[in-house]
């Protein structure tokens, strides 16, 4: 018997996934998914809704929604490769 030569499934980098959102998948993530997909307290980024600084969000009705292109761009926007880089943010002291 012959064996067939293929290549075993692995999971596409972010950027080559399709767009469309499926149930595994879902294009809008609420509070605690938002939160959970940036390793934050839930509770920061409700802080950040209010005080500014915080990914963009959605109002659906008293349902506040994060688009998952959104929160990947507000990551993406905190992307430094080291400390004296431009913008980067400083401490005003230490802990």
């Amino acid at each position: 018997m012959a064996t067939a030569n293929f290549l075993p499934l692995r999971h596409l980098p972010a950027a080559a996934q399709p767009s469309a959102a499926t149930p595994g998948n879902p294009e809008f993530l609420t509070n605690d998914e938002a939160a959970a997909f940036l390793r934050l307290s839930p509770r920061t980024l409700e802080k950040q809704r209010v005080l500014g600084g915080g990914p963009r969000y959605r109002k659906f009705g008293a349902r506040v929604l994060y688009a998952v292109g959104d929160l990947r761009a507000w990551a993406d926007s905190r992307a430094y490769g080291m400390t004296s880089d431009p913008g980067s943010p400083q401490r005003s002291s230490v802990r």
